[in-house]
């Protein structure tokens, strides 16, 4: 299992916001940079980056922050938000990204997004699907988690076999920022239905114990943010466990 620290970037400075209300947002730091360097410092090999201006707006606003970061370290950066046209993944993508992360295409779009990964490859990209649970069910929110969709998860996954997808990114809104524990029941049914995908968990990871019990489940990734920024633990030690 990969740990990925997290930058969610706004106004340029990295933060965190509380199941995602931009009127809940704390400045952790206003130098992303240093940060992504201190994540390199401790060990870690990629960085998770999030342009949340861009996701929403619906257009890339934190680029100019997003390349520094990738050519100012030696990390693997993925980096979503905002990403709505094949020309912004294939700038991000000659420019030193190593994964562009998709969201409100991926739902509103899946036709266009096939072509996208036949176009960049499967390992170019990342599905994100920003999710609240409604009778135990999964149902996407796109723009910023602004916009409700009346899809469920399991129907758009569904909808994407044979496309070639690997990778996809799966947050409950509903824990992200809050320090509560990852829906492991959620990554797990994840898991069971759909057994091919690499799936990255991502949402209220708050201890090693809630990384281990990922692990568990064999999820392929976990993003870190808030716990590392709150100093829970050490990225030294996630990286450890």
């Amino acid at each position: 299992m990969i740990i990925y620290p997290a930058i969610d970037l706004s106004g340029g400075e990295c933060v965190r916001l509380y199941q995602g209300d931009f009127a809940s947002k704390t400045v952790y730091s206003r130098e992303p940079l240093e940060c992504a360097r201190e994540f390199q410092r401790a060990g870690a090999e990629w960085l998770h980056v999030v342009d949340l201006d861009g996701a929403r707006v619906g257009a890339a606003a934190q680029t100019k922050t997003i390349l520094g970061l990738a050519r100012g370290t030696d990390l693997k950066v993925q980096v979503g938000g905002g990403i709505r046209e094949p020309t912004q993944i294939e700038t991000l993508l000659h420019a030193g990204v190593e994964r562009v992360v998709v969201g409100s295409r991926a739902v509103d779009a899946p036709s266009e997004v096939r072509e996208w990964l036949s176009a960049f490859g499967p390992d170019g990209l990342v599905l994100a699907f920003d999710v609240r649970l409604k009778r135990a069910v999964p149902f996407p929110a796109t723009r910023g988690w602004q916009t409700e969709t009346t899809t469920s998860l399991w129907d758009l996954l569904a909808g994407y076999e044979g496309s070639g997808l690997r990778h996809v990114l799966c947050t409950d809104i509903e824990r992200d920022g809050t320090l509560r524990g990852p829906n492991t029941e959620l990554y797990a049914e994840i898991r069971q239905r759909f057994p091919k995908l690499d799936v990255l968990a991502s949402g209220g990871v708050s201890a090693l114990a809630d990384l281990r019990a990922l692990k568990r489940i064999s999820v392929a990734g976990a993003i870190v943010g808030k716990a590392l920024y709150e100093k829970r633990f050490a990225l030294s030690e996630a990286l450890a466990c």
